[in-house]
């Protein structure tokens, strides 16, 4: 089973949640290798993703329960789990001199994870930013950009849940992808 079939990770994810460990056993098949290559590129070493994985596969046995998929698509509920874990990993092999291979872009980019209330609040202020950019797209806009970026579908699956074509598909998510960062660095939160 692919891991870009959100029902059927859904229903594996309701599986574990359920404490079902053939469920998941199929979750674990279907998705680890995508969540291994997403750590072994932000870690850079092998040892170091597989540490990872295993990690990420515990906190979602224990946190299924916690899966809410109104919020996210499963496969992007799982990549947040194994992002996190690996640039908490990352993090600490800085800390201790060992980054060799590590994406320190990407850990600079990340948020400083002792804020101050005030920044956690600025962090608050671009999310409701996003949000109010997000409501002034057309409706058909938003819903394409929403499938695409938070329920993680392919642009080949929205233009066929859509029933529409998918050259329209694609312009639509980047004229929107345009009018967000607009909006955005209008409101100086890009």
């Amino acid at each position: 089973m692919a891991a870009s079939d959100p029902a059927q990770l859904r229903a594996w994810l309701h599986g574990a949640a359920r404490r079902d460990r053939m469920a998941f056993r199929a979750l674990y098949d279907a998705s680890a290798p995508r969540l291994y290559g997403l750590a072994l590129r932000i870690l850079g070493r092998r040892e170091l993703a597989e540490e990872v994985l295993q990690e990420s596969f515990v906190a979602i046995w224990h946190h299924a329960v916690d899966y809410e998929s109104a919020l996210s698509a499963p496969m992007t509920w799982m990549t947040a789990i194994v992002r996190n874990r690996a640039f908490d990993v990352l993090r600490r092999t800085r800390s201790e001199g060992e980054a060799d291979g590590a994406d320190s872009e990407a850990l600079a980019s990340l948020p400083d994870l002792a804020a101050t209330p005030a920044e956690r609040m600025q962090m608050s202020s671009e999310a409701q930013a996003l949000a109010d950019c997000m409501a002034a797209l057309d409706d058909k806009h938003r819903e394409v950009v929403g499938m695409a970026f938070f329920h993680d579908l392919s642009h080949s699956d929205v233009a066929d849940r859509l029933m529409l074509p998918l050259g329209t598909v694609k312009t639509w998510i980047r004229r929107s992808l345009a009018r967000l960062h607009a909006c955005l660095s209008a409101r100086g939160a890009a």
